[in-house]
């Protein structure tokens, strides 16, 4: 089982993204966050990383439950956070 993934590859494999392109695009585009760090589409997401996706009028953060090995959606892979007062 793998440990990582990259992080456009994560997005889509969970769901999140519909498209592998699409996810480079707004990762590339400086939207996401991995620990609260900026993150490019390379950028390896670990079990237990927090995401912070930021498109147009939607925020979502998540923690990373588990990697993966093919596309099945987000149930189980990552928990929803809620959103922290003040942002």
């Amino acid at each position: 089982m793998a440990e990582h993934l990259r992080l456009d590859l994560f997005l889509k494999t969970s769901r999140l993204i519909k498209r592998r392109s699409l996810a480079k695009d707004i990762c590339d585009g400086g939207c996401v966050q991995i620990n609260g760090r900026l993150a490019k589409a390379g950028a390896m997401v670990q079990v237990g990383d927090v995401l912070t996706i930021d498109i147009r009028d939607r925020l979502m953060r998540v923690r990373v439950l588990r990697i993966p090995q093919r596309i099945e959606g987000p149930e189980g892979v990552v928990e929803v956070l809620p959103e922290e007062a003040g942002e």
